[in-house]
């Protein structure tokens, strides 16, 4: 699979389950760790550990390689590593705390509605 087509799965699969916020960014200037960033909240610890679980399982699916799932015992923050995609499920107040979209991007979060209609937002390019 394409990294890509793993941040698309990844998407969809947080969007079948209702998470709120989702935001992907694209860090390839900042890291050479990975490609795509993907931030998305649950409203419970069960949501977070239900979303990061259907990400794992969609990737898996669909014919790509999950490297690790943490977290899911707290449930407060689960990350899930799909090599060139990582993708953080948190609950709202871990991830206002934390601020990873500022922190990567440097700018304010951007939902996932340009992703849709066809490319990545200004705002989540560095």
């Amino acid at each position: 699979m394409q990294v890509e087509e793993i941040r698309d799965t990844a998407v969809a699969a947080l969007d079948e389950i209702k998470a709120r916020d989702i935001v992907v960014l694209d860090v390839r200037k900042l890291t050479a760790l990975f490609d795509y960033m993907i931030v998305a909240s649950g409203d419970s610890g069960r949501q977070t550990k239900a979303l990061a679980r259907n990400v794992h399982d969609r990737v898996k699916e669909a014919g790509g390689e999950v490297i690790g799932l943490e977290g899911e015992q707290g449930g407060e923050w689960v990350l899930v590593d799909l090599g060139g995609v990582v993708v953080h499920v948190m609950q709202p107040a871990v991830r206002d705390y934390y601020s990873l979209e500022e922190l990567w991007g440097g700018q304010p979060a951007r939902r996932t509605a340009a992703l849709r209609s066809g490319g990545l937002a200004d705002s989540a390019r560095p």
